[in-house]
């Protein structure tokens, strides 16, 4: 266990210019259902101030006489804690990816999708087919599940939908967070316009970079 934990620390750190050990800094994103990101929202803020919630946004996407809803999070900060919550995460059945530093002198043009799985898969073939050249640096599905309910237009007395809830809550929705890296920057407008027509949540990276 020590031996782990040392190993995690020397990942973590950096040799600054005075042969000082600094602690990296990175970002991560989180979507799941909304007891999931509740359990993330409050380790973040019990970290004493070694991450900070750059955003949460509660979602309701409407499919017919389906509502389903989830929520996701991002969060930046000491690479140490943004690890742990890789392991909430995952207890928790939720998706995970990870944004390092090097990526945003590796990779030109980062933007993070958030969606059902199906969306996402149906979005970047479609992508591909419009001649972007993109990558995929990374992937995640939830596990758990992703609360449906029965639209309110729907009209049955509410003792039945409540009823039928577990049944909608099984059938298994799985949410993706994809990574991708958009080689021209003049094609990103292109990708963002066809990912948001399929009701994707996109996420300019450049735009949630935060200086310290």
């Amino acid at each position: 266990m020590i031996e782990d934990n040392i190993r995690v620390l020397r990942q973590a750190a950096r040799i600054t210019s005075n042969n000082d050990y600094e602690i990296e800094k990175s970002w991560c994103l989180i979507a799941g259902n909304t007891d999931l990101v509740d359990k993330i929202v409050y380790k973040a803020i019990a970290s004493n101030h070694k991450v900070k919630i750059l955003f949460r946004e509660h979602v309701m996407l409407n499919e017919g006489k389906l509502d389903k809803k989830f929520d996701f999070i991002m969060i930046y900060g000491n690479s140490i804690y943004i690890d742990e919550f890789k392991k909430i995460a995952n207890q928790y059945g939720g998706a995970y990816i990870r944004i390092l530093r090097k990526h945003l002198t590796e990779e030109p043009n980062l933007m993070v999708f958030v969606a059902p799985d199906d969306v996402i898969k149906k979005t970047v073939s479609v992508i591909e087919r419009s001649k972007v050249s993109f990558a995929i640096l990374q992937d995640s599905q939830t596990t758990a599940f992703i609360d449906v309910d029965l639209s309110n237009d729907v009209k049955l007395p509410n003792f039945v939908k409540s009823a039928l809830k577990p049944f909608y809550n099984a059938n298994e929705v799985v949410l993706s967070t994809i990574l991708i890296s958009v080689d021209k920057e003049e094609e990103i407008k292109k990708v963002q316009s066809i990912a948001t027509s399929n009701r994707i949540f996109v996420i300019d990276f450049k735009d949630i970079v935060t200086e310290e």
